[in-house]
């Protein structure tokens, strides 16, 4: 068993599939193959089930994915640990972005770390606000923008921005207004994510406050995807402004309108967030002076446009 073998298990399992880990790793599909067969032979256990879809774990293949997960964290620690002395960004960090984030600051990072942290490897995920707290919590992930995070012993949070909730509709719908009072939302059919997911969380907190029903038609746990709903006209989403802006071409973004949720305004604040035990390493500080400067220059950018 060597440190590769066990870095390419771990990549397979949580891509669900060798195809997609090879493209993540750079690595022949055959490959991949013939490193996690030689982990079954000397393990002598079954790690994977092959399925039409891809592979999932068996028992004894999530028990070495726990392992796998401590293992290539430790080696991680090492390498920022000896970088630490020449205070030089090294090792592999893994960073989480929500849907509304994900698309915008992708490639920007991508092309940050490639022109001042060539020595260092992103791994980058995507998910809700509450999952992505549960991940750092549980050390999968590093670093993460998360919004409006609930206090956490084991959680860093800084505040980055704030942005206020609009109604984002069809043109003709919203056709001049200005903003939208919170009451006058239960005339709007809407299309929202799951519960638990922190822009349904804020609008439903408030709409217990104000003792009035949202009319939720429909629940979608993609934002790029509510957006096609919204402009298909099946019914309006309550996002950022940034979020409406930053997920949809330029055709179809002139077909909506978002206009400011008021009477009372409901706030998102996006915050950078980091385990409060690991320390704090030169390629963590990077990462995190990046994320943060990539942050508001895409809602700069978003204000402006």
């Amino acid at each position: 068993m060597n440190l590769q073998q066990i870095d390419t298990f771990v990549r397979v399992v949580e891509s669900g599939s060798f195809s997609k880990a090879a493209v993540l790793l750079d690595m022949a599909q055959p490959a991949l193959s013939r490193q996690v067969r030689a982990l079954e032979t000397e393990l002598r256990v079954a790690l994977l089930i092959r399925t039409g879809r891809g592979v999932v774990p068996t028992d004894a293949g999530r028990r070495l994915l726990e392992h796998g997960h401590a293992i290539m964290q430790r080696v991680a620690l090492a390498k920022e640990d000896l970088g630490a002395q020449r205070d030089e960004p090294v090792g592999s960090i893994t960073v989480a972005l929500p849907p509304s984030m994900a698309r915008r600051l992708t490639r920007p990072l991508i092309d940050g770390f490639r022109s001042g942290m060539p020595r260092a490897r992103l791994v980058l995920l995507e998910g809700f606000s509450v999952n992505i707290a549960e991940w750092l919590v549980s050390g999968r992930v590093d670093l993460a923008l998360v919004y409006s995070p609930a206090p956490h012993p084991q959680i860093e949070i800084t505040p980055v921005l704030q942005e206020n909730l609009c109604l984002i509709g069809p043109a003709d719908s919203l056709a001049g207004r200005s903003s939208v009072s919170f009451e006058r939302l239960v005339d709007y059919p809407l299309i929202m994510p799951q519960r638990g997911q922190i822009f349904r969380k804020l609008m439903e907190t408030q709409a217990a406050l104000s003792q009035i029903k949202l009319n939720v038609v429909w629940e979608v746990s993609s934002v790029p995807a509510i957006l096609d709903l919204v402009q298909g006209g099946y019914g309006c989403a309550a996002l950022t402004g940034s979020a409406s802006r930053g997920d949809i071409d330029e055709g179809a973004r002139a077909s909506l309108v978002a206009v400011p949720i008021e009477a009372p305004r409901i706030v998102s604040t996006l915050c950078l967030v980091q385990s409060a035990k690991k320390q704090a390493t030169p390629l963590i500080r990077r990462t995190a002076d990046l994320l943060q400067r990539l942050s508001l220059q895409a809602c700069t950018a978003d204000t402006q446009a």
